[in-house]
């Protein structure tokens, strides 16, 4: 009769990662604690997505040089965790990064464990344009990262991103002549539109274009496509010519 830990063995043979109850299922307990005692004996690693749902053998994980490894969708990052491998990636970033950056880079929502880094004072951040990039606290360091972001205008930002693959570069210049031009909510309704002319993952390219939070091109594109577009008037009331009054022939 196989022990649990030959049964674990010959499911890691089978499969690459597996949540808990597929665990338990293997090793034909309900127990969670029997689970991770057999998991510590051959060394196991969490997902930094799904909020740690999914688990694999320490050694299975083949990670790319940015150190992470994806198997069913489930990403594995050698920092562990979620919120210590978005510290590691605002710390080694060049130029700082956005939400939209990181999140394209872990494929996963990194908007609160940005927030909770920056609470904790373990990262920093600056407004720019519709949302905030996110720098190094370490002073020569985040320095650096604002100097070279600062050197990457929003036409860089478009160059490198996937949207300028279908774009030519007479179209990219145009469309930031035009953006430049419009107001805060102009914009977001323009990055919308722009979004939904893509299609999937528009959000995701149009945010990286044109320096946006991915959330605020989702924002915009949800108002145009509910009808929800506050119409603002371009003069104050009572401004203007005023009205000739019409007089009636004697």
């Amino acid at each position: 009769m196989k022990s649990r830990l030959d049964r674990l063995k010959a499911f890691w043979q089978r499969q690459k990662i597996a949540t808990l109850q597929e665990l338990k299922r293997a090793l034909r307990t309900p127990s969670t604690m029997t689970v991770f005692r057999q998991l510590k004996t051959l060394g196991y690693r969490t997902s930094f997505s799904h909020r740690g749902k999914y688990y694999t053998r320490a050694d299975h994980p083949r990670f790319d040089e940015q150190g992470l490894w994806f198997d069913r969708a489930a990403g594995f990052s050698r920092d562990g965790n979620l919120l210590a491998t978005t510290r590691r990636f605002v710390e080694e970033a060049e130029a700082g990064l956005t939400a939209g950056e990181l999140q394209a880079t872990l494929r996963v929502e990194v908007k609160e464990p940005l927030l909770e880094l920056y609470r904790r004072s373990q990262i920093g951040r600056q407004k720019r344009g519709g949302g905030y990039v996110y720098f190094s606290r370490e002073p020569d360091r985040g320095r650096q990262q604002r100097l070279e972001r600062q050197a990457r205008p929003v036409a860089w930002e478009m160059q490198e991103s996937p949207l300028a693959q279908e774009l030519s570069g007479e179209l990219q210049a145009a469309i930031l002549l035009f953006y430049s031009l419009l107001d805060e909510q102009q914009r977001r309704l323009y990055a919308g539109l722009e979004a939904h002319k893509v299609g999937y993952g528009g959000d995701r390219k149009v945010a990286q274009a044109l320096g946006l939070d991915v959330h605020t091109v989702a924002r915009g594109r949800g108002e145009l496509l509910g009808g929800e577009v506050e119409r603002q008037r371009v003069r104050q009331a009572g401004g203007g010519r005023k009205a000739l009054e019409k007089k009636s022939p004697k």
